[in-house]
C-alpha cells in the first residue's frame, strides 16, 4: 500500500497557492478554442531583441520587453467571453480577468524558467491539445525545491500566493502540438 501511494505527488510538495482542475472544459469546447487560436494572427514571442519559438497573441494588455512596461493590446475577443466567466467563477467573487495570452507550442517548443511580471496578480492557464509538464522550482538554501504538475488537455491551473510570487515555472519542449490560454488579473497598483 505504501508503494502505491508513493506514485502520487505529496500534497506537502504542492506550491502554496497552486490549484488544478482537470476536465475544466469539454472536448468539444477544446476543439472550438483550438480553432479560434489557430485562426489568430499569431506572432513569435518577442523578448526584447530576442524572438521565442512559441507563437502568441495578447489581448487587453501585453508586456513590452523593450520598454519594460505594460502596453494596451487589442480588446479581448468575444469568443473568449463565456470561458472568462468560467475562469472568474473558478477564481472566486473578486476575480476580474484583464489580460489574455493565447499561445501555440509546436513540437519541441517550451518556455524557460520565469515568473510572470509583477503588474499581474493571479495567473490562470488552460492547457489545450496535448499535455505538458508544468515545472516549478524555488531556492532552498544551496539547492532547489521542485514540483512538477502534469497539466492534461482541458485542465485549468491557478497560480496565486507563493506559487505565483516565489516559485518560478517553466515548460520543457512539448511532445505534440499544444495550445494554451493564459488569463491574468491585475495587481493592486495602489499598494
Amino acid at each position: 500500500m505504501t508503494e502505491q501511494l508513493a506514485l502520487f505527488p505529496r500534497t506537502a510538495d504542492l506550491p502554496e497557492g497552486l490549484q488544478y482542475a482537470a476536465g475544466f472544459i469539454s472536448p468539444a469546447v477544446e476543439r472550438e478554442l483550438i480553432g479560434h487560436i489557430a485562426a489568430l494572427p499569431l506572432q513569435p514571442f518577442q523578448f526584447g531583441a530576442y524572438e521565442g519559438k512559441r507563437r502568441v497573441a495578447s489581448f487587453g494588455f501585453r508586456y513590452d520587453y523593450t520598454l519594460r512596461r505594460l502596453q494596451e493590446a487589442k480588446p479581448i475577443p468575444e469568443w473568449l467571453g463565456p470561458l472568462i466567466e468560467q475562469v472568474e467563477a473558478f477564481g472566486g467573487p473578486s476575480t476580474q480577468v484583464a489580460q489574455v495570452l493565447c499561445t501555440e507550442y509546436e513540437v519541441g517548443v517550451g518556455i524557460g524558467w520565469h515568473r510572470d511580471k509583477p503588474q499581474f496578480d493571479r495567473v490562470f492557464g488552460l492547457s489545450l491539445g496535448s499535455p505538458c509538464k508544468f515545472r516549478f522550482r524555488r531556492r532552498r538554501g544551496e539547492s532547489w525545491q521542485r514540483y512538477t504538475l502534469d497539466a492534461e488537455p482541458r485542465s485549468l491551473y491557478l497560480m496565486s500566493g507563493e506559487s505565483r510570487r516565489i516559485w518560478e515555472h517553466s515548460i520543457p519542449g512539448v511532445e505534440a502540438l499544444r495550445y494554451s490560454i493564459t488569463f491574468r488579473t491585475m495587481a493592486d497598483q495602489t499598494s
